[in-house]
């Protein structure tokens, strides 16, 4: 049985080099963006296996469509990956950062994942083996050095891991855990990152087919747990 995987903002960077590769491996993926026309052209560059939805993770309506959409299509969801994110502060420090943005910043980043997540758990639950991956960033650990770099962000990807721990804790019956690509050449990531975004996206691709389903509450960078 294929696997039914939903990738949310996978238009680019590293959701569309694991849709490309979800697919290569036989899964039915299901590339999601805000911005149709461009979904359903990362669709159609991927080719076999893919389809587009039209999905903006703040919208209620809009989810609520994403899973009325998946279920006449598919009856159930194998993998939600939570890949959607704004990076509203990449070169403010704190003393700058606005309260609004890091409320943007937070609307998207958590609560954006938590409205899809909760959205997918009854198709989630109609899987054999259900997961959901949450694609945070070495930017959220609390292990190590403090940096002062996209006070909002990391702040949001911190807070994403531990939405993570609470839909481990609330879903046992659903694999779930958040996961680091590196430092990654994308749109976000810039030109200068020592990563492809094919590289940051491999652990996404694992965590979806190949990860064993005891692997839960964790993160993950390079298939391995790492601090958070």
């Amino acid at each position: 049985m294929n696997a039914v995987v939903l990738i949310t903002g996978a238009t680019r960077g590293i959701g569309f080099a694991a849709a490309e590769q979800l697919a290569a491996r036989g899964a039915l993926v299901i590339v999601a963006s805000r911005d149709t026309s461009r979904a359903q052209a990362a669709a159609e560059k991927i080719g076999r296996n893919t389809s587009w939805l039209s999905l903006d993770i703040n919208d209620p309506d809009s989810v609520n469509a994403a899973a009325t959409s998946i279920a006449e299509r598919h009856g159930r969801l194998d993998v939600l990956a939570n890949n959607s994110a704004v990076l509203l502060d990449h070169y403010e420090g704190l003393d700058q950062l606005k309260p609004e943005t890091l409320a943007d910043t937070l609307k998207t980043n958590i609560v954006g994942t938590l409205r899809i997540s909760q959205a997918m758990k009854d198709l989630l639950h109609k899987s054999p083996a259900p997961r959901i991956i949450n694609v945070s960033s070495r930017a959220g650990q609390l292990d190590g050095e403090p940096q002062s770099w996209a006070p909002a962000y990391c702040i949001s990807k911190t807070g994403l891991n531990m939405l993570t721990q609470q839909l481990t804790a609330a879903w046992p019956d659903i694999m779930v855990n958040s996961m680091c690509p590196g430092w990654c050449r994308t749109e976000m990531g810039g030109d200068n990152a020592p990563r492809s975004a094919e590289e940051g996206a491999e652990t996404l691709t694992w965590l979806a087919l190949d990860a064993p389903h005891s692997l839960r509450g964790s993160f993950i960078k390079d298939r391995q747990p790492i601090p958070w």
